[in-house]
């Protein structure tokens, strides 16, 4: 983890942050063992998994799974997503009682139920109900509000500088930009060109997000972009090690296995057995990429249920 004592990169409001890299907010990955594991790693600061806005009101019963984290995991953003203002704020209210260091608004999930509902990138065709949110939002907290956005609703609306200036001008404390429409989804190339007008654009922190899965990758984003920070999501599920801007083939045997069981001991602490090593196969999948493992190995091994037969199974398969 990066050392809090020296100076910080860039800051969230006041909030300071020391280091250029961050794990994305992603659903059903991005939990509390996770994010403590990357944060140890060196990712600058946390996002939970994004919460509906309704679960927070009606006190969904997996409500806490999803907003508990650790000391370690600081700085840490709630990150909400939802169509309507009202819910949008009184949810921001509920969870800044669990003392959050931001709230983040979620304008770029291009998946159809939510995006479908106006909510997540489709707020993006609404920038008069983004102003409202935000103004709403950092009016009410004393703590930052952030956005993350793509760059449009499809290639015909692409009106990311419209909504990057709209969330600078209603206190948004910085952006987090995906370089795709939600209509590309995780296909085609990113549009770093983007990214690099608005960070020429605003005033505020601008993260740049987008396919990124080596240092080589973090190193050409940020030089071309001029971007505060690199996001990175599903680059580093399996790879944890590139908060540490390191290759995947210098991780030792070791290192991986420590690592792997480490995580591993997370989630049964956190969910529980059979359930944290159920949650656990699809970490386990991406782990094992590159190692040529077959696929009956690979099936054999994710429907273990016993930790400890895994686990040497584990250390078995790493060394061979």
């Amino acid at each position: 983890m990066e050392n809090t004592h020296s100076n910080p990169c860039f800051k969230i409001g006041k909030l300071e942050i020391h280091g250029d890299l961050v794990l994305a907010p992603m659903d059903g990955f991005t939990d509390s063992p996770f994010r403590a594991i990357c944060r140890e790693m060196g990712s600058s600061f946390s996002y939970s998994e994004f919460i509906n806005a309704i679960d927070v009101i009606d006190q969904h019963p997996k409500l806490e799974e999803r907003i508990s984290f650790e000391k370690i995991e600081r700085p840490i953003f709630y990150q909400i997503f939802d169509n309507d203002p009202d819910r949008i704020l009184q949810a921001a209210l509920i969870l800044s009682q669990r003392r959050p260091d931001g709230i983040d608004i979620n304008l770029g999930c291009s998946i159809r139920r939510v995006s479908g509902r106006g909510a997540g990138a489709g707020l993006l065709k609404e920038p008069h109900k983004i102003a409202q949110i935000f103004r709403r939002l950092t009016s009410e907290l004393d703590i930052p509000v952030t956005g993350k956005i793509r760059l449009g609703w499809d290639e015909d609306s692409r009106n990311y500088l419209e909504v990057a200036q709209i969330i600078q001008e209603n206190g948004g404390k910085m952006l987090a930009v995906h370089a795709r429409t939600k209509e590309n989804g995780f296909q085609g190339d990113v549009d770093l060109e983007a990214i690099a007008e608005i960070k020429h654009s605003l005033s505020i922190p601008v993260i740049g997000n987008g396919d990124v899965k080596t240092p080589g990758e973090v190193k050409r984003m940020k030089e071309l972009t001029q971007c505060d920070a690199v996001m990175i999501g599903r680059g580093a599920i399996g790879n944890p090690w590139i908060f540490q801007k390191r290759e995947r083939t210098d991780v030792s045997v070791d290192e991986k296995y420590a690592t792997i069981t480490d995580h591993l001991g997370r989630m049964k602490n956190f969910y529980g057995e059979p359930r944290g090593i159920i949650l656990f196969r699809k970490h386990l999948k991406q782990y094992l990429v590159g190692t040529g493992i077959t696929n009956k190995n690979l099936r054999e091994i994710l429907s273990c249920d016993d930790p400890s037969n895994l686990a040497q199974n584990l250390h078995q398969l790493i060394e061979s």
